[in-house]
């Protein structure tokens, strides 16, 4: 079974809006919409969300 966590900077109830990761395995790791876990997730390799992490840091997602 996959266990999911969300930051402990997350807020609780309906008003928080953030992912959640897990562990899936050898290098990879999982992302998905803590307000839609049913939708599906993200499998991303170690390098990959290491440049997500980077990306979220600088500011380059910022909408």
């Amino acid at each position: 079974m996959t266990t999911w966590r969300k930051s402990s900077y997350s807020g609780s109830g309906n008003q928080s809006d953030c992912v959640e990761l897990a562990d899936l395995g050898p290098r990879q790791i999982g992302v998905r919409d803590s307000k839609a876990p049913e939708a599906g997730h993200l499998a991303l390799g170690l390098h990959s969300f290491a440049s997500l992490l980077r990306g979220i840091k600088a500011g380059k997602l910022d909408l």
